[in-house]
């Protein structure tokens, strides 16, 4: 009655994971041996994957001893998740349907986390997850961006009732997506829409340590529909590996980027996927395909690191 993800987190071992709802995909984890079965319905993982011996860690519990082919993450820096209050210090509109917003927190909030995590945010009983946008620092405000859903119940306090000073709840940190050492030379970052959230933490994290990672070589791929989407660019974060490629689906005008979708910008640049590391956020969609098409190109699945943002209400 413990589910795999509960059971190895109380043993010490620590699986990859996000929302822990069986909403997203990031604690699937592949059985080598034994069965298990599901706490509620998984609508997450594709008939395939299921029949391939993949299932949810934090959906399954065991029904035999199990053998799982894991990463055991209890080795990283790891912080323990709080609930400390915080208060909106701006909020900037950045396109018509995102918006910029900075929080800040009492000096004694001691508030830390990985850049790439994300937090639970509450006004009153309504509560959603945000992806930080800027990497640790002390004292620091968090950044958040925030994209409007219509009929979205955070999304309307958010944009039309949202103030300076209002006092919010903030739960974090969350969910397993940050940066891992690795020998890899390729990091292959993609993003659609709002996330492009945690990816930004992770290059102001890696220009902050610019020496530690000289070997290698950073690929950065934000999506969006038109050039007016692309409400954010690496020019305040000057790594010198860095390519940018700006990857738009339904722009009529000439741009310097490429025009469909961000998992097959990557194949175009014809960069070795077999020394790469891959970061992929933003919708379920694209990092089912991103995924898919990467390992026939030759990415171990093991290098493929995601967080989906899926809908809450």
């Amino acid at each position: 009655n413990t589910t795999i993800f509960e059971a190895a987190k109380a043993s010490g071992i620590l699986l990859e994971h996000s929302c822990l709802t069986a909403r997203c995909r990031s604690c699937v984890v592949k059985i080598k041996e034994g069965s298990t079965k599901d706490k509620t319905d998984d609508l997450v993982l594709t008939a395939q994957e299921k029949s391939a011996n993949f299932t949810l860690s934090c959906n399954a519990y065991p029904t035999s001893d199990l053998s799982l082919d894991v990463e055991d993450l209890s080795g990283l820096a790891w912080y323990e998740k709080k609930i400390v209050p915080a208060k909106i210090q701006t909020i900037e509109y950045l396109t018509d349907d995102v918006i910029r917003v900075l929080l800040r927190m009492p000096p004694t909030a001691n508030f830390k986390y990985n850049s790439g995590q994300y937090v639970n945010i509450s006004k009153g009983d309504l509560k959603r997850s945000y992806s930080v946008a800027n990497a640790f620092q002390e004292n620091s405000s968090l950044e958040f961006y925030i994209k409007k859903y219509e009929q979205g119940l955070m999304s309307h306090y958010w944009f039309t009732q949202a103030k300076e000073n209002d006092l919010l709840r903030v739960e974090g940190p969350l969910g397993s997506f940050f940066l891992r050492e690795s020998p890899k030379k390729n990091i292959v970052l993609l993003a659609t829409g709002t996330g492009i959230a945690p990816v930004k933490a992770i290059l102001e994290q890696v220009k902050a340590n610019e020496l530690l990672y000289a070997d290698k070589t950073f690929w950065l791929f934000f999506g969006a529909r038109t050039q007016q989407d692309i409400f954010w660019e690496p020019t305040s974060i000057p790594l010198k590996k860095l390519h940018f490629t700006k990857v738009l689906s339904r722009e009529t005008t000439i741009f310097t980027g490429f025009k469909g979708y961000v998992q097959n910008a990557v194949l175009e640049a014809s960069i070795d996927l077999s020394d790469a590391q891959v970061y992929a956020c933003g919708s379920n969609d694209m990092i089912l395909a991103a995924k898919e098409l990467f390992i026939k190109h030759q990415l171990s699945e093991n290098n493929f690191f995601s967080d989906a943002f899926v809908a809450t209400n």
